[in-house]
């Protein structure tokens, strides 16, 4: 893939964390970002700098059970908006299905959908596209949308 096959734009990173309360107050008072809200009872938060509808997501895996037991500390992923269309995704898929890219799950979120992929080194990547009819600012029920396989 060449830099110059689609408009990327950095959207957001997320964060395994030990304490979510310390966590969330520190992405608060020292980097300035404000809650966008939270899920998982609590136990995920998401953060903003007002540019989208998450530059951060920070979910709870301290002393967590159930699906969250067990994940390391530390980055999960980085999310990379291309666009605004599913023909923009559909695009993508091919280009990593051409170059034999570790394709490790495509999601609806509601929100955005969403094409997981690893980088060289195994770092998780997604690659997504916004829902342009979704407000986000005045909107929150983003954050307790079943998450769903996409089919592209």
């Amino acid at each position: 893939m060449q830099g110059d096959l689609m408009a990327t734009t950095l959207g957001h990173y997320v964060l395994y964390v030990r304490d979510i309360a310390a966590s969330t107050e520190f992405y608060r008072t020292i980097v300035g970002l404000d809650i966008a809200g939270d899920t998982f009872g609590g136990r995920a938060v998401a953060l903003t700098g007002g540019r989208t509808h998450h530059e951060l997501l920070l979910i709870e895996v301290g002393n967590a059970q159930g699906p969250l037991q067990g994940h390391r500390i530390g980055l999960y992923h980085v999310g990379w908006c291309i666009g605004d269309d599913d023909e923009q995704l559909r695009e993508a898929l091919q280009r990593c299905q051409e170059a034999n890219v570790n394709i490790v799950g495509m999601s609806d979120h509601g929100i955005s959908h969403s094409l997981y992929i690893l980088d060289p080194d195994g770092n998780e990547i997604e690659l997504y596209i916004d829902m342009p009819s979704f407000d986000w600012k005045n909107d929150d029920t983003w954050l307790e949308y079943p998450i769903r396989p996409l089919r592209l």
